[in-house]
């Protein structure tokens, strides 16, 4: 399927009366006449030299995938919408669960900017991207100079706006495809409802249906190039994990670790992201008294400013995002010389289902394949967990397929209900998500394990390398 590009945004020029200057639009878009009825202004007039284009970052200075990778997604697309007999295609992205609601629209167009972000995709035409307020695109929107899949970015001025652009393009009484957010923990797609109310009083005579989950299927298997992103992903990964270790030292606060994790994703290159999940406690205390040392916690329960001591476990679960690609790790750390037998003994059993997943990570084996091996060495050392299993990764967290529970407990679309026989298959990419415990020992004590790893012939490809040894937060 060939892709028919439309006259970019910045097309419509008028020509200031100074001679060497010209007045844009704001890299006007052409609107038809029902967005031109719309009482507000598309952008505020802005006088720039004659000829003068945004500037590009280069590529080295921030990743852009290929514009060979944008046809490969839009051929795939419009195949499904005319196999579904879909028009068009409304995008509604919101800044919803670490910005993953913007995932769908950023697939399709490139375009990651967070304020709300909306888009139109065409079965023959470019697509068109609305997003932000007037302000932050002066002199002109900032992702025209990092990516280059969408040329006509405007700003947003409502639903009424998407509305009118379908009636001028003829598409007000299609049947219409609408992607909002969805992954295994929000299985129904999410929407603002408002906005579905004013799409459905603008457009009446439209037929408004769910299109998300083609856009999941595509994404199901990663190219080459998205693998590429995420390996690049890992390698800040393993770096953050040498910080944790480096920092995790008797009279050094939470936060300091945690904020030293942070800094080193984003100076090494990936997008602000701050999805770490970490705790930190004492191995040994008062048996009366619980603490969270299974599995991390969510801000704003951590980070805290309480110092690390001598004996304590730091666990943390964290993703490193490259290019809009989400990698996941998870580790252990503990404060002190040496690290106590009991815990040792569930590290260990940790490794042998790490390792076991990575081997079981080829195509043609089945979940329950993968989820017997994987569980197998924690069921015979009589260890116990809070999540034994994986989660596909990619522009969400966690994407499909996932199983971290046992069948019957937790969310549904997590146990593995009904996708037992479901094959891997070549790219697929998953986190593993290993939290044991041993509760003949202390029942809220643990280790948290993972890497992130591509299905392969042979057994997957670990894009992290995370340590197969506690990590020592003290060597002094």
């Amino acid at each position: 399927m060939t892709t028919k590009s439309v006259a970019p945004a910045s097309s419509v020029v008028e020509t200031d009366p100074i001679g060497d200057t010209q007045m844009r639009t704001g890299l006007s878009p052409r609107l038809g006449p029902s967005a031109v009825e719309i009482p507000m202004r598309p952008y505020p007039e802005h006088t720039l030299p004659a000829g003068a284009r945004p500037h590009v970052v280069a590529p080295e200075h921030f990743p852009r995938f290929s514009l060979a990778e944008r046809n490969r997604r839009w051929d795939g697309l419009r195949k499904r919408m005319i196999f579904a007999g879909v028009d068009c295609l409304v995008l509604l992205g919101t800044d919803m669960y670490w910005d993953m609601g913007l995932a769908n629209l950023r697939y399709v167009t490139g375009v990651g900017a967070k304020m709300g972000t909306k888009a139109l995709f065409f079965l023959d035409e470019d697509p068109v991207v609305y997003n932000t307020v007037p302000h932050m695109s002066r002199p002109f929107h900032a992702q025209q100079s990092i990516q280059d899949w969408t040329t006509d970015i405007r700003i947003f001025r409502g639903i009424a706006e998407i509305a009118a652009e379908l009636r001028d393009r003829g598409l007000d009484r299609s049947r219409v495809g609408i992607v909002g957010f969805s992954s295994t923990i929000l299985p129904s797609s999410v929407y603002v409802e408002s906005e579905m109310q004013a799409l459905r009083a603008a457009l009446p005579n439209a037929r408004l249906l769910d299109f998300g989950h083609a856009l999941e299927e595509m994404r199901l298997i990663k190219s080459e190039e998205e693998i590429g992103f995420m390996r690049r992903g890992g390698e800040i990964a393993r770096k953050v994990i040498d910080v944790m270790v480096a920092g995790a030292r008797p009279g050094v606060t939470e936060a300091e670790v945690y904020a030293d994790m942070v800094r080193t994703q984003i100076a090494n290159g990936a997008e602000p992201n701050i999805f770490n999940l970490l705790a930190s406690g004492p191995v040994e205390h008062p048996e009366n008294e619980l603490w969270h040392l299974l599995h991390g916690t969510d801000q704003p329960a951590t980070p805290t400013m309480r110092p690390l001591a001598e004996g304590d476990n730091v666990i943390a679960e964290f993703h490193t995002k490259y290019g809009g690609y989400l990698v996941h790790a998870e580790y252990t750390v503990h404060v002190g010389h040496t690290v106590p037998d009991r815990l040792r003994r569930i590290w260990d059993v940790a490794v042998e289902c790490l390792d076991a997943s990575q081997q079981m990570m080829r195509p043609g084996v089945t979940v329950n394949e993968l989820l017997e091996a994987l569980r197998r060495p924690a069921a015979r050392a009589g260890l116990d967990w809070v999540e034994l299993g994986f989660h596909a990764m990619g522009l969400v967290s966690p994407e499909f397929p996932t199983v971290v529970y046992e069948s019957g407990f937790g969310i549904s679309t997590a146990d593995g209900s009904r996708i037992g026989d479901l094959e891997l298959q070549e790219g697929m990419t998953f986190g593993n998500n290993i939290d044991l415990f041993d509760p003949a020992w202390k029942p809220d004590v643990g280790c948290m394990l993972a890497d992130c790893m591509v299905v392969r012939d042979g057994g997957a490809e670990l894009l992290v390398g995370t340590p197969r040894t506690v990590g020592i937060g003290d060597r002094s």
